[in-house]
């Protein structure tokens, strides 16, 4: 009894549903221990409870006495929630000691009255279409509380009931007249009430609207049908307001919508407002309106814009005239060209042609032309009669005049037109009045005629003179020159040029003395009134520019190396001529190809012909000369008379001579005798071409190259023909290629080569290259090719007799191939197919090697063969 404890719990509580938070439910107090330690801030409180629930709290009241009340955050209700609760509650002092104690809940039933659910017990608004048929419009329903199965039935009355509507015992709501939104109430304020068997109700209530239908055609109301208006409104003006009413729109013209069916650019309307304005500018003055000054439309009115209710309105605009439009004209700016010569009192412009005022009515149709003023033109031009508009001259407009020159020969009149009724508009007409010059003076060159000179050596483009014309009359034009005739030579035709606005005639290409001295242009200048001719005559002033030509420019000449001194070469005569130098000007001069000076020219100065002599002759045994040919480049000049004319400013030209010379050395000759019959072969090499003709360099590289490929073609068939003729084993009389002591080549120099043969053949061989068969000479190496149709398959033996046929290497070939003519091509083949390795058969009527071949025919300075051992 001493420990901390709760007093009048566990207990038994009661609470009727549906109670408001705060509700006192059960109080009990806490006794403390014998510490009196006190309980702690919260305690007690319920820590538990079955089930569980937010619907309870425990309240402090004083002291140590607590309570246990309702927190309305849970709807206690005795049908459809928990009736019974058990809640824990827990009590803790400040020293830790505890105690639990649990207090039982019950929830009492209370007669609860019925309720309306969802919108329908906040209030609910109904619609009813107008002009509907009486009958049915809603079902009320309510619900009690105590009755969970909703089996016993409620009464249902309208609360004040007005006479169009009724509601049946189970809530039926009924309309009972045809509702019109125009004629009555537009909405019915309805209370409707419940009750139970117990005499409980409640009440909500009914809000009955009544919905407009669009069965009223709208009304106009505006009473104006006829307006008159001013032209030249602007653009957006009010000119009219077409009001209606709509007896379906609650007196609201804004949900009608206005518009125009007549067709008409002048005027729109405002389809919510009806206000109808100024569409684009009415001018009375112009098109329709100028003869019928109405516009008639009809406006259309509706309720809304597709399948509503609509009606039509006639109604007429009359447009006044007012004076909106100035005098003017068809231009407000003249230019008047008036010849300087015009005699005075002539009319010059009639303005009463060009001006107008397009007002349609008078007198703002009327107008009338001030006096004219400006600058210069009062002592010239005067208005006839006044105010008329006619402006005649009554000054003087000479354009040589110096008065009317300082006026530039421009007038300006200025002249206002103007309306006689107010607001008097105006506007300035200006006329230019601009003086036309005529010719009075002739086109005339300040000379009455030219003469220019001109050095032949000049350039093109070089300014030979200028031509000036004048004009007295004013304003001076530019003029144009050009040359009309005159000025061709054979090679150009213009040889001249002009400048078409200066005059200044200058050289289109060199001119030549020689071929034309003089030209005789006739120029002509022209100012687009008139033309002038003149005469010009330019002299070419000859200057030395031609070069000395001669015959022949270029020549081959051969002399032998023992020429006499002072012997004209070949009778070689050089013919020179100028066209302009006299012939005794020609000097002769040897370029640096004169080596030793050898040669020289008789006469090489004063004479027109010359002839070319030996001066020393040639040392080439004692190592002098070394040149066999020679090419002088001859120079012939035509300054060597200078007559009252100094050499530094003299003129000069120079022709050019090409001579290629050949000095021929003495002739060699070799004489050979023998018994035997011989054939001698004699080749001569020879250059008969000129080293500068450009096809020789070309020609002898592209000879090379197809005698290089042919030089190596043959090469491989030789290694072939050896490789297949050679045997195998070595003969037993076989002698060495060359003698001891004895070169194996032979110089390619040799131009002279002389062949002993005999006429006996005693072998035959095949040629490797053309695969022929041929006879030969084993003693001399004569050969001779058989007949195809006479050879045979074997070879026939040879006789041991005589010495093997004469070899040469194949270098030595090569030199004969090169050297010889073409009518020995046939010889020459021959030579290279005994030089491709062709022997003498042996005794066996085998092909000899090379051992077996003589010596001695390798040796080309011999023309003997050496006997074979």
């Amino acid at each position: 009894g001493e420990t901390l404890h709760l007093i009048l719990l566990p207990a038994t509580g009661n609470v009727a549903e549906n109670s408001p938070p705060g509700t006192s439910v059960h109080k009990f107090s806490v006794k403390l221990s014998a510490s009196l330690s006190p309980v702690i801030p919260g305690f007690p409180q319920i820590i538990n409870s079955n089930p569980l629930t937010e619907a309870f709290r425990v309240n402090w009241l004083s002291g140590t006495y607590f309570e246990v009340v309702t927190t309305g955050m849970e709807q206690l209700d005795f049908e459809t929630g928990p009736n019974i609760f058990d809640l824990q509650i827990y009590v803790k002092d400040e020293v830790g000691v505890t105690d639990l104690q649990v207090l039982t809940v019950q929830v009492t039933d209370v007669n609860e009255p019925p309720q309306f659910q969802g919108n329908l017990a906040e209030g609910l608004y109904l619609y009813i279409v107008e002009r509907a048929n009486p009958g049915f419009i809603y079902q009320v329903e309510a619900f009690d509380p105590e009755d969970t199965s909703r089996n016993i039935p409620l009464s249902y009355f309208l609360i004040s009931p007005p006479k169009s509507f009724r509601m049946s015992a189970n809530g039926t709501l009924f309309s009972t007249t045809e509702l019109d939104f125009e004629a009555g109430h537009r909405s019915f304020h309805l209370i409707v009430e419940v009750r139970d068997s117990g005499g409980l109700k409640a009440s909500t209530e009914l809000q009955v609207n009544i919905v407009n239908l669009n069965d009223e055609v709208p009304r106009f109301t505006s009473p104006t049908r006829v307006y008159t208006i001013l032209e030249e409104l602007s653009p957006g003006t009010i000119v009219a307001n077409i009001t209606a009413e709509d007896p379906d729109d609650e007196g609201f013209p804004s949900h009608l919508l206005y518009s125009i069916t007549t067709v008409s650019k002048y005027f729109m309307i405002n389809q919510l407002t009806g206000t109808i304005q100024v569409a684009q500018r009415i001018d009375r003055d112009a098109g329709e309106l100028r003869q019928n000054p109405t516009i008639s439309l009809e406006v259309l009115v509706k309720d809304r814009p597709y399948g509503g209710q609509e009606n039509r309105i006639q109604i007429t605009f009359i447009v006044e005239d007012v004076n909106d439009n100035p005098a003017t004209c068809q231009k407000f700016t003249f230019s008047i060209m008036v010849p300087e010569r015009t005699a005075k009192g002539t009319l010059l412009l009639d303005l009463n042609k060009f001006c107008f005022d397009d007002d349609s009515e008078a007198p703002n149709n009327r107008f009338n032309f001030t006096m004219p003023s400006g600058v210069g033109s009062g002592s010239r031009f005067l208005q006839d009669p006044a105010g008329s508009g006619k402006i005649v001259l009554i000054g003087d407009l000479d354009y040589e005049n110096p008065s009317n020159l300082a006026a530039g020969n421009k007038y300006t009149v200025i002249i206002q037109v103007q309306d006689v009724a107010p607001p008097y508009y105006k506007n300035n007409v200006y006329v230019y009045i601009l003086t036309s010059p005529e010719n009075e003076f002739p086109l005339i060159f300040d000379r009455p005629s030219y003469v220019f000179d001109v050095s032949e050596r000049r350039p093109a483009r070089t300014r030979v003179g200028q031509v000036r014309a004048t004009d007295k009359d004013l304003p001076q034009s530019s003029l144009v020159y050009s040359i009309s005739t005159g000025g061709a030579s054979l090679q150009y035709p213009n040889v001249f040029w002009i400048n078409p606005k200066t005059g200044e005639l200058q050289l289109v290409t060199k001119v030549d003395y020689e071929t034309t001295p003089i030209y005789i242009l006739r120029i002509q200048a022209t100012n687009n009134e008139d033309t002038s001719s003149v005469t010009v005559t330019v002299n070419i002033l000859e200057e030395n520019d031609e070069k000395p030509i001669c015959t022949p420019n270029s020549y081959f000449l051969a002399l032998p190396v023992d020429l006499k001194v002072g012997t004209n070469i070949q009778n070689f005569k050089l013919t020179c001529t100028d066209l302009d130098s006299s012939p005794r000007s020609f000097r002769y001069s040897i370029g640096p190809g004169n080596v030793n000076n050898h040669f020289t020219f008789s006469p090489n100065a004063g004479s027109n012909v010359t002839r070319l002599l030996l001066t020393s002759r040639f040392d080439y045994a004692g190592g002098f000369d070394k040149i066999w040919d020679y090419k002088l480049l001859v120079y012939v000049t035509d300054d060597n008379l200078l007559s009252d004319r100094k050499k530094a400013e003299a003129l000069v030209e120079t022709g050019t001579v090409t001579l290629s010379i050949k000095v021929i050395p003495h002739p060699t000759t070799i004489i050979t005798t023998t018994p035997r019959p011989r054939v001698t072969y004699q080749v001569l090499r020879k250059n008969v071409y000129s080293p500068s003709a450009w096809y020789v360099p070309f020609v002898i590289t592209l000879g090379s190259i197809l005698l290089l490929g042919l030089l190596v073609y043959l090469v491989v068939l030789l290694a072939k023909a050896i490789h297949r003729h050679c045997p195998c084993k070595t003969g037993k009389n076989k002698e060495p290629l060359t003698k001891k002591g004895e070169t194996k080549t032979a110089e390619r120099d040799v131009v002279v080569e002389t062949i002993q043969m005999n006429t006996i053949f005693d072998g035959e061989a095949i040629d490797p290259v053309t695969g022929e068969t041929y006879e030969f000479n084993s003693k001399t190496g004569a050969r001779k090719w058989k007949d195809p149709l006479t050879q045979m398959p074997k070879w026939k033996e040879s006789s041991h007799q005589g010495a093997a046929p004469r070899r040469v290497t194949a270098r030595e070939g090569m030199g004969s191939l090169r050297s010889a003519s073409r009518k020995e091509d046939e010889l020459s083949g021959k030579a290279w197919a005994e030089d491709a390795g062709l022997g003498s058969r042996n005794e066996g009527g085998k092909l000899g090697n090379p051992k077996n071949r003589n010596p001695a025919f390798m040796n080309r300075a011999s023309p003997k063969p050496h006997p074979g051992k």
